[in-house]
């Protein structure tokens, strides 16, 4: 039989109470017991074997209110147990509707595994998406992993439910699903679990997403009103499993790290952590970048309430936590996505469009409802669940462009001829619309091509994101350190091009673990000459980084300078703190963190003009460059300058915009960073004299493979600036609205012509 077999398509349809002539009929199949009976308030009724697997049957005069069953085992005692099959479809129609029309934004309250009390019997309810499937059960350490014991029953919207009495958090599951296509037969992890076992393992645990206290109401109070757009953004991006490995190279726990990585975050003055992967993910070498459980942060480090209480650990020190996200594809693991009920679900059939070759993954149908429900979950989930404060979302120039690494006559065109994914645009931008729904919550485009607005708003056309990394400053900024300073003369373009387009989006100035990988090299082995001339230029990159309009991202190590590429398999090599340029450099990445964070000038206008000027960009003979960053209060204005080969440059004549001093605030050149120490001295008095443009200048001593800021300090004399009416676009609506109450509070005659 069907239910025997484990193969019947509508298991409520057979087992459980049903009416019969002449009364009723409880059905239950038990395999591996030698006796059943059904246990009712006043009496207790043997059931007859009606099948030598375990199908029982007993017959009563009437539809019982409630009912136990009495199962003893060919071996063990006997046991009381409740019938799943005799309670009630458990998720609303509704709810599976919003789900199927690709609205259901938090459908991991939906599908998945939910400790939950039905009819006041204690729980669990598991739900699974798998419409072409002829049967799924539900099978794990509960019943000895017997994929004929728990068929489920089907719904709408191709969902199978089952509640399951009497099951507790911690039991490991996975769904065993029969296909309708070619005898596909296999065993599933949920795809909304919310833990799973430490990898190799590959089952999912029932966990609680309740019960967890957090202590961070003051900083998601703060981050409701802020902008940072407008606000200091210096990213850490952490691997947790190397950036420090504990005794017998074992890998620290949430909370360990929570009390190693937190204080070193807040010492360093950065402003955020961006998390690489940390959804559960099979394989280390993938670097968390192949998920298979997009709901589940990994048991690697410890349970999910583990990992909340490192974000909370995080938000209570003043720290923001981002999370690397991975919409743009997912692993071929047999117990994953792919293939998951015997067609392409949640990836398109034609290979074409489902397949990354390169990578050896598949890609998101992102046009299909249902997955777009699945991945804006996720989104939601991490922010909800876990108070994460928004995302870096991992290569979307692969979910942008059809013919994305492929050759001609491997892509399909789009319906109107074109190479761009307008399932994945669509898709990109109803995520970025979602995720903006959450004050202070901000997005992170990884994307390395041209495509145009990614980090405008959806409202004008663009993909919606708050900041693109700039992929483009990251390579030129490589191509000329790596030179030789000799032949610099000829490159000078390559770190003064990114001002040609470096208002044309949000940008994040990005040097990620991407490019310290795979024989690029560590950002200190970039670097020509010797050793000190290494640390030099080094120092001399990372200041033009800092100065260089956009926010701030660098890799875990780089701050102190290995000299060996990252590898995931080891910890960082904390070890060469102990020498002095490694730590005088890790002291200079502390500095401009903090310069960073305390300069106005710094981060408040890095998306406009307004915060830029170039002074000369084209000493070429000398490679020195110089250019004044802006607050949104002009006054608030520091001048850099650039000498990017090892020799001194004596007397050297600058322009500046202003007369008055100008105080040295950071040099990369100081001893106390390792460098020479050369400088001009603490303070600079401008003269009348005419330089690059302008009636005042600065005499300089130009320090060797250095860059140093000076700090305009205003005179106490001076007028405020006039109130600046356009010093950039507005970041939303709020800000849109305060601009224009306050041009008609500025413009009667404007206000009441539009009023009247």
């Amino acid at each position: 039989m069907a239910i025997a077999g484990g193969y019947h398509g509508d298991p409520f349809r057979v087992l459980g109470p049903h009416p019969v002539a002449g009364g009723y009929e409880i059905r239950a199949f038990l395999p591996g017991a030698r006796e059943a009976a059904v246990v009712l308030l006043e009496k207790t009724i043997p059931m007859e074997r009606r099948h030598e697997n375990g199908f029982f049957v007993a017959n009563l005069e009437r539809k019982p209110d409630m009912y136990l069953l009495e199962v003893t085992p060919w071996t063990g005692e006997r046991m009381l147990v409740e019938d799943p099959y005799r309670f009630a479809p458990q998720i609303s129609d509704f709810d599976l509707h919003l789900f199927g029309e690709g609205t259901n934004f938090e459908s991991y309250n939906l599908l998945g595994s939910h400790l939950v009390d039905c009819e006041g019997v204690p729980g669990v309810r598991f739900a699974v998406w798998a419409p072409n499937a002829e049967a799924v059960l539900v099978t794990g350490d509960f019943n000895h992993w017997d994929l004929r014991s728990h068929p489920m029953r089907r719904r709408d919207a191709g969902v199978w439910e089952l509640f399951i009495p009497g099951l507790k958090a911690g039991v490991k599951y996975k769904y065993y699903i029969r296909s309708k296509f070619a005898a596909y037969r296999v065993l599933k992890a949920d795809p909304y679990a919310f833990q799973a076992e430490v990898p190799p393992q590959t089952a999912s645990l029932v966990s609680s997403l309740t019960g967890y206290e957090w202590q961070d109401q003051d900083w998601m109070e703060r981050r409701s009103q802020t902008n940072w757009q407008q606000r200091a953004l210096n990213i850490y991006e952490v691997h947790l499993g190397s950036w420090l490995l504990g005794e017998r190279d074992r890998h620290l726990t949430y909370r360990e790290l929570a009390d190693r990585l937190v204080p070193y975050a807040l010492e360093m003055n950065y402003t955020h952590l961006e998390l690489m992967p940390i959804l559960e993910h099979p394989y280390d070498g993938s670097w968390g970048y192949q998920v298979t459980g997009f709901f589940a942060p990994t048991s690697r480090y410890g349970s999910a309430d583990d990992f909340r209480y490192f974000v909370d650990r995080c938000h209570q020190a003043g720290l923001g936590v981002i999370l690397d996200w991975v919409p743009g594809h997912f692993p071929r693991d047999q117990h994953g996505l792919h293939y998951f009920d015997g067609t392409f679900l949640y990836e398109h059939a034609d290979p074409r469009r489902g397949e990354h070759k390169e990578w050896g993954t598949m890609i998101f149908n992102y046009g299909r409802p249902e997955v777009q429900s699945f991945l804006l979950s996720s989104a939601m989930f991490w922010l909800k669940q876990f108070h994460l404060d928004g995302f870096r979302v991992d290569a979307v120039a692969s979910m942008l462009y059809l013919d994305y690494n492929r050759k001609a006559g491997e892509w399909v065109a789009n319906q109107y001829g074109g190479r761009e994914n307008v399932d994945a645009i669509v898709f990109l931008r109803r995520f970025n619309e979602l995720c903006h729904t959450i004050p202070g919550v901000f997005t992170v485009a990884e994307e390395s091509t041209s495509f145009p607005a990614v980090s405008h708003p959806t409202y004008t056309g663009g993909l919606g994101f708050t900041f693109k990394w700039n992929m483009g400053w990251m390579h030129d900024m490589f191509d000329y350190f790596k030179a030789d300073p000799v032949f610099r003369k000829g490159l000078q373009q390559k770190i003064t091009f990114s001002l040609m387009y470096a208002f044309s989006e949000n940008f994040v100035l990005p040097v990620s673990h991407d490019e310290v990988v795979h024989g690029k090299a560590s950002l200190l082995a970039k670097m020509p000459g010797d050793e000190w001339q290494r640390f030099a230029n080094c120092r001399a990159f990372l200041g033009y980084m800092y100065a260089h309009p956009g926010k701030k991202l660098l890799f875990m190590g780089q701050e102190f300078g290995p000299y060996e590429e990252w590898s995931e398999s080891r910890s960082l090599p904390w070890n060469l703190l102990q020498f002095d340029h490694h730590r005088q450099l890790r002291e200079y990445v502390k500095r401009l963190n903090l310069l960073v964070r305390n300069e106005p000038a710094l981060h408040e206008v890095d998306f406009h003009w307004d915060g830029f000027e170039w002074i000369d960009l084209a000493d070429v003979e000398n490679s020195v460059i110089s250019f004044v960053r802006k607050g949104a209060n002009p006054d608030e204005m520091i001048f850099f300058i650039g000498n990017f080969t090892p020799v001194v440059r004596h007397a050297y004549r600058v322009g500046v915009p202003h007369p008055g001093a100008y105080e040295e605030i950071i040099n990369s050149d100081a001893l106390e960073f390792g460098g020479s120490g050369v400088s001009t001295g603490g303070v600079v008095n401008s003269e009348p004299v005419s330089s690059h443009g302008r009636a005042q200048s600065l005499v300089l001593t130009l320090p060797p493979l250095a860059v140093v800021g000076y700090k305009w300090r205003i005179p106490p004399d001076r007028p405020a600036p006039p109130k600046r009416k356009s010093a950039d676009r507005p970041r939303d609506a709020s800000e849109l609205i305060e601009l224009v109450e306050s041009e008609l509070a500025e413009d009667p005659e404007l206000a009441y012509a539009l009023t009247h």
